[in-house]
């Protein structure tokens, strides 16, 4: 019998034959719904030899040591904050990412974001299919020259600033430490970081560092006229406080492609019009995850033939 590719996340039919097609050697075990890993991994164990995830369902100890003969772990995405990192390097386990595969989409999801909860659109939609006219409406604000905070200056922290310069914003960040690549204003903390701007992007790794990070605290130091936007992990902003900041005015709005309660929806924010939600999709375009896709199968080619992955973690 073949040793066993398990591809624990989505793929479109397309892809999966894709996959199917690159590694005839293997294979193609395909089981995306998380509440029937177990009995995949159960049945399939003993001949896994490579497993495919994302970063926010990851893959732990107890699973990798359920798959003795697993050699190596891909997550689609660049995230892999929920694999066991620790676990597969001490037993011998590559681990690769997609890293890079889809900044541009996130970047251009960002943007996008940010317009939305400054100039209220989808708010703005609402009142104009029941015939509000915008002499009876507030002035939404406007996004260019505004002071944008970048909490994880990465390479999508790199692309939206790259984009929000376009808007001719002023662009401050907070990182673990300060890029010597980087012109832009440097913050020691998201606290300071977030008193100083009007819009506060979340950029950053998930992961137990980063929970709530973006707590009460931050939230009042951004300020009534201050904005949230994040495209990370929703672990790294407490939606309790966050909805409670919007209700009390102490900020003006959000725009959310990541909650902690995915991929349920926050009950705490649907009621609330000055948040705009997305489902997780800034980095799914069709650029984007051919990529992704593109650069698994790269990644397993390489352990297949004994080289270096394109992007090891």
């Amino acid at each position: 019998m073949k040793p066993v590719l398990l591809a624990l996340s989505f793929l479109s039919p397309e892809h999966r034959a894709q996959v199917a097609r690159a590694f005839p050697t293997l294979e193609l075990v395909y089981q995306p719904d998380i509440a029937q890993w177990a009995e995949a991994i159960a049945a399939h164990g003993p001949r896994v030899q490579v497993v495919m995830t994302i970063g926010t369902l990851g893959l732990s100890a107890g699973q990798m040591q359920a798959m003795p003969g697993l050699k190596l772990i891909c997550t689609l995405g660049v995230g892999y904050e929920n694999v066991d990192i620790k676990h597969a390097h001490a037993h011998g386990i590559l681990v690769g990412n997609g890293a890079g595969t889809n900044d541009e989409s996130v970047a251009d999801h960002a943007m996008g974001l940010m317009l939305a909860s400054l100039r209220g659109i989808v708010r703005l939609d609402r009142l104009t299919r029941e015939g509000v006219w915008r002499t009876a409406l507030p002035l939404p604000p406007q996004l260019s020259h505004k002071r944008l905070g970048i909490v994880g200056m990465g390479t999508i922290g790199k692309r939206i600033a790259q984009r929000a310069l376009g808007f001719e914003m002023e662009i401050g960040y907070h990182n673990r430490r300060e890029r010597s690549d980087v012109a832009h204003r440097y913050f020691g903390d998201v606290h300071a970081l977030a008193a100083w701007c009007d819009v506060l992007l979340i950029a950053t790794p998930g992961g137990p560092e980063t929970r709530h990070l973006v707590n009460a605290e931050v939230l009042d130091a951004l300020g009534p006229d201050g904005h949230l936007v994040n495209i990370a992990r929703g672990s790294v902003v407490d939606t309790a406080a966050l909805a409670d900041a919007i209700r009390a005015g102490r900020i003006a709005g959000a725009g959310l492609d990541v909650y902690e309660s995915e991929p349920k929806p926050p009950a705490e924010l649907l009621d609330l019009d000055k948040v705009v939600l997305t489902p997780h999709v800034a980095g799914w375009s069709p650029e984007a995850v051919q990529a992704a896709v593109d650069r698994f199968v790269a990644n397993v080619r390489c352990y297949l033939e004994g080289r270096a992955l394109v992007s090891p973690v």
